[in-house]
């Protein structure tokens, strides 16, 4: 074997020692794929409070379009209420008698407390 061949061998040995060394110094440390994992879990986490937060917001916009319409029911109710009466009024100031009311719901009861028709 001639120096020559020695020299390249050598030249050989380092390129592969070097292919090595810059192999793992490319190669992403744990700690880079820890940083990375974080920002991506941030990241989910972020997107998933968005999400949550516009479903608050929109039912909370629903319950208060329900307390609107609640009250407008109970409204209505009212004013049926009234009517009822007047009515029944009508009637025994006629001299004749009304019309037996129906039984009324136990559903029904809870919120009509005034049951003197």
């Amino acid at each position: 074997m001639t120096v020559d061949t020695w020299i390249q061998a050598g030249m050989a040995v380092v390129a592969a020692v070097g292919g090595v060394v810059s192999a793992r110094s490319a190669r992403r440390t744990k700690r880079q794929e820890t940083r990375d994992d974080f920002l991506a879990i941030t990241t989910q986490q972020g997107n998933a409070i968005e999400r949550l937060e516009k479903r608050i917001e929109r039912q909370e916009t629903e319950a208060e379009k329900q307390r609107e319409r609640i009250g407008d029911q109970d409204e209505a109710i009212g004013w049926l209420l009234h009517r009822v009466r007047s009515l029944v009024s009508h009637i025994k100031k006629a001299g004749m008698e009304p019309p037996a009311a129906e039984p009324m719901s136990e559903r029904a009861a809870r919120y009509i407390h005034h049951i003197d028709v």
